[in-house]
């Protein structure tokens, strides 16, 4: 999902479609930060909230004045609850003034006076917006969900109104008409031509009574959004497998368990064991548990959440979404949401999208059928006496892993504490671009625990901050996410503005006896992530609106690019160190890990695929029913054939990136970019240095720095020299 915040106001929810927080969700069930509440919190954002004089305590609300921190970085320490409406109010006052400032002015409309006054706006919105949307995927309690239902329709009806005031879009048309004329450089024009764009796609122009219908979707579908990821906030946090005897703990790493006691004290229960929906609870279990009747309510406790019937059932909020998204694209002149939404993308449309989805989930199936019968002949050798159900493919799966490579995932964890993980990564950034990390402790931060470093590039200026938030908590979302509070930018003077990024997982932590240690997963979650901030650091440009803005299906070429990194057997002997003697993961081990990177890989690509297809036929819907969620879902995976021991990544009722996030008909962007990173890095490896100084400057330059000046496709071929080949995609994931 992404652009590093989603958070300027006049595009960031004003148009969803260019942005997404930097999630991995090919590998990492994950949430969609801002994605969740801001990003849909409005569709559209940015307006007219008339709130003046509501600067209650202004004097020491920390929103309202600098902070007086270095990099001028938020003062957590002296942010409360109560800080929050009073700044949201005020931001939207001085931002509706700034754009009635922009419609007065009795001037000609020229770029200065119209594109880069709307461009720059709304700063204040925008620092609060930064701190608090980001908070409440990561630190979010009753308070700051009672804030976020509160000021989501006033955010919606604020955006609504900037982007349909008339005075406004006039002033803008008229640059867009005369851009030409104006003598502006092809970044201008570019800018100039973006924002029309969106005003007309915020239905800008449409009469007014149409205009009002859509303020009513908007709104309506950003209280929904809200309410979608409380919901799944609230099942994550509801459910829990209690488990009374260690005999029922039999094939489960120590690690594993020692977890699970240490949650049941947490909770109130010593002696006792506990598990959650979250990963590193419940795909251990999944994996090595012998117990098949507590696997199956580990696995129907997770792939049944929000679809219980109860008061945090989201199938009639599927339905309803579903609905409004196909009024509203009627309303905009698009057959149904999807296509809206492709218009902006790569695929440019649903027929392209269809076709690269089918043409990897045939053969992706085909091997998955394999995989299955592999499983089935293990259990059966076994007198397993069963027919292998969906909760034992992984049980199954690693059974596989063991016989067919000999290799033992647990084995690698030593290998692969968190702090050698995280500097591994700092040093593959340096040896690619000259980067520095430094940690620094006089920074504050939102909760005890959170790590921060200066970044700074290789000539030693400032990039800017990176925030490290590794382990889970009652009051984080589950998952991993790339988000920032503040954006890497230039101010309405040209001043340069130093990027503040978050990065967010939920990975084991530390044990009494031993530091937290990653499954291989994980780390390859932690590189994704820190992808998305190398592009959020990287990105420059003067203008808001394209500076590293790019197209859904562009945004995770920079984070899955660096897992190629982190899978190269050179790279992985620079950090992967045994945490108690230091000694670096022998080559054996690595060599085994290597030959089992295909193993699974037609389950890991079905399952996404099936939940990027599912996700199209609910935007492919054209017109208004009452949608049967359940009954949809299975018609939509019947169709492709999807078989009975695999379910879609996401199902409806957790499918947050495109219910409570900004990623509608456009989940299967991870694998659009997945084709983009195979072949860039391929580039690489023909080189004969997968650090090759001149390709990574070309690859900062290209596709980091300047990817939002022009089509993604045309950024990536200035580095490429030509358009993606799919063979090295094809060939990674064992499909041809």
């Amino acid at each position: 999902m992404c652009k590093f915040i989603n958070i300027i106001l006049k595009i960031k929810v004003f148009f969803p479609t260019f942005y997404t927080t930097f999630a991995k969700n090919n590998k990492t069930h994950i949430t969609m930060t801002i994605k969740n509440i801001l990003i849909i919190i409005t569709m559209s954002i940015i307006g007219l909230y008339s709130c003046c004089g509501d600067n209650a305590g202004s004097e020491q609300n920390p929103f309202f004045s600098d902070y007086g921190t270095p990099f001028e970085a938020p003062a957590f320490d002296k942010i409360k609850t109560e800080h929050y409406m009073p700044a949201f109010k005020e931001g939207m006052r001085q931002h509706k003034a700034e754009i009635e400032s922009i419609c007065n002015n009795t001037a000609a409309p020229t770029f200065e006076n119209t594109i880069l006054a709307f461009d720059k706006a709304g700063e204040m919105l925008n620092k609060v917006s930064g701190v608090f949307f980001n908070l409440m995927e990561c630190m979010s309690d009753e308070e700051m969900l009672n804030i976020a239902e509160e000021v989501s329709p006033l955010l919606s009806a604020h955006g609504d109104d900037i982007a349909m005031k008339p005075e406004l879009f006039e002033r803008i048309k008229y640059v867009y008409d005369n851009r030409d004329n104006m003598s502006l450089d092809a970044q201008q024009k570019r800018v100039v031509e973006k924002y029309y764009d969106d005003f007309i796609r915020s239905g800008a122009g449409l009469n007014e009574a149409d205009q009002q219908t859509l303020r009513g979707i908007n709104e309506r579908l950003s209280l929904l959004n809200l309410q979608y990821n409380q919901n799944m906030l609230a099942e994550n946090a509801a459910f829990m497998m209690v488990v009374d005897d260690a005999s029922d703990l039999s094939g489960l790493p120590q690690s594993s368990i020692d977890a699970a006691a240490e949650m049941a004290a947490e909770k109130g229960m010593p002696g006792k064991y506990v598990f959650t929906t979250a990963k590193p609870s419940l795909i251990p279990f999944l994996q090595y548990a012998d117990n098949r009747a507590l696997r199956e309510k580990m696995y129907r406790g997770y792939t049944m959440r929000a679809n219980n019937d109860n008061a945090n059932d989201n199938k009639d909020i599927v339905s309803e979404v579903v609905n409004l998204r196909v009024q509203k694209a009627k309303l905009l002149g698009y057959d149904d949401y999807a296509s809206f939404v492709l218009a902006d993308n790569m695929a440019k449309n649903t027929a392209n999208v269809d076709k690269f989805l089918n043409e990897l989930f045939v053969p992706a199936l085909e091997v998955a059928k394999d995989e299955l019968a592999e499983m089935q002949a293990i259990a059966d050798k076994e007198n397993a006496g069963i027919k292998l159900e969906a909760w034992d493919w992984w049980y199954y799966a690693e059974k596989v892993r063991k016989e067919k490579y000999d290799f033992d995932e647990n084995l690698l964890k030593p290998y692969l504490s968190i702090d050698n993980v995280r500097d591994g990564m700092f040093l593959a950034a340096n040896k690619l671009y000259g980067i520095t990390f430094s940690q620094r402790h006089d920074i504050p931060v939102y909760f005890n625990g959170v790590e921060t470093f200066e970044v700074r590039d290789n000539d030693g200026s400032v990039l800017g901050l990176l925030y490290l938030d590794f382990y889970p908590r009652a009051s984080k979302g589950t998952g991993a996410w790339c988000t920032s509070f503040r954006e890497k930018g230039y101010d309405i003077n040209g001043q340069r503005i130093p990027a503040l990024v978050q990065l967010v997982m939920n990975f084991t932590p530390a044990t009494a006896d031993c530091p937290a240690l990653l499954s291989w997963e994980e780390t390859e979650t932690m590189w994704h992530e820190f992808g998305h901030s190398l592009h959020a650091f990287f990105s420059d440009g003067l203008y808001t609106r394209t500076c590293g803005n790019v197209p859904r299906d562009y945004v995770e070429l920079p984070s899955q690019i660096m897992e190629n990194w982190a899978n190269e057997p050179s790279v992985i002997r620079l950090f992967a160190k045994h945490y108690q003697t230091g000694e670096p993961m022998p080559d054996s081990l690595i060599a085994k890990m290597k030959n089992s990177s295909l193993f699974n890989q037609g389950f890991a690509t079905v399952e996404f695929l099936a939940a990027a297809i599912l996700d199209m036929e609910y935007h492919k819907v054209s017109e208004v029913s009452d949608i049967d969620v359940n009954a949809f879902e299975k018609a939509a995976m019947d169709k492709i054939g999807l078989i009975n021991e695999i379910a879609p990544r996401y199902r409806s009722t957790y499918f947050g990136h495109i219910f409570a996030g900004s990623y509608a008909a456009g989940y299967y962007v991870y694998y659009w970019a997945a084709v983009l990173d195979s072949d860039a890095f391929d580039y690489f490896k023909q080189s004969g240095d997968i650090f090759n100084k001149e390709l990574a400057n070309s690859f900062r330059i290209n596709c980091l720095q300047e990817c939002g000046n022009d089509d993604g496709m045309v950024q990536y071929i200035k580095f490429r020299g030509q358009e993606p080949s799919t063979e090295p995609f094809l060939k990674r994931h064992g499909l041809k």
